[in-house]
């Protein structure tokens, strides 16, 4: 199964229609989109959730806040909940209202997250 091309592409039209300059990069069955060469947010097919979700890259200073939210749950692909990133399930970006919401959260955050090191070629 593929990713939700229909969120990518209103995730697409969000951050265009916010004149962000953003890149996209297909990984593991999902798409991240990047800003600033920077994670901003992505859409991951989760298995045990068995739909895809939004993966919001939001920072610690409200991650504990956005994540007692119902329709949040904490991103966790190796066993331990990676701190400052959420899943989101489609009962909380169902709106454009909702999913900008979200996107307006991981742009705020993105000047102040770290970039990831960048690989050496080989």
């Amino acid at each position: 199964m593929a990713y939700d091309e229909y969120l990518a592409d209103r995730i697409r039209r969000h951050l265009k229609i916010k004149h962000i300059v953003f890149s996209e990069l297909k990984m593991m069955g999902g798409l991240c989109f990047k800003m600033d060469d920077k994670m901003l947010c992505g859409i991951h097919i989760d298995k045990k959730y068995g739909d895809s979700l939004l993966m919001a890259r939001i920072g610690e200073a409200v991650y504990e806040t956005e994540l007692n939210k119902p329709e949040c749950l904490p991103m966790d692909f190796t066993g331990r909940p990676m701190r400052g990133y959420i899943f989101v399930t489609p009962e909380g970006f169902d709106s454009d209202k909702d999913l900008s919401y979200w996107l307006d959260l991981c742009v705020a955050f993105n000047p102040t997250a770290k970039a990831s090191k960048p690989k050496k070629k080989k």
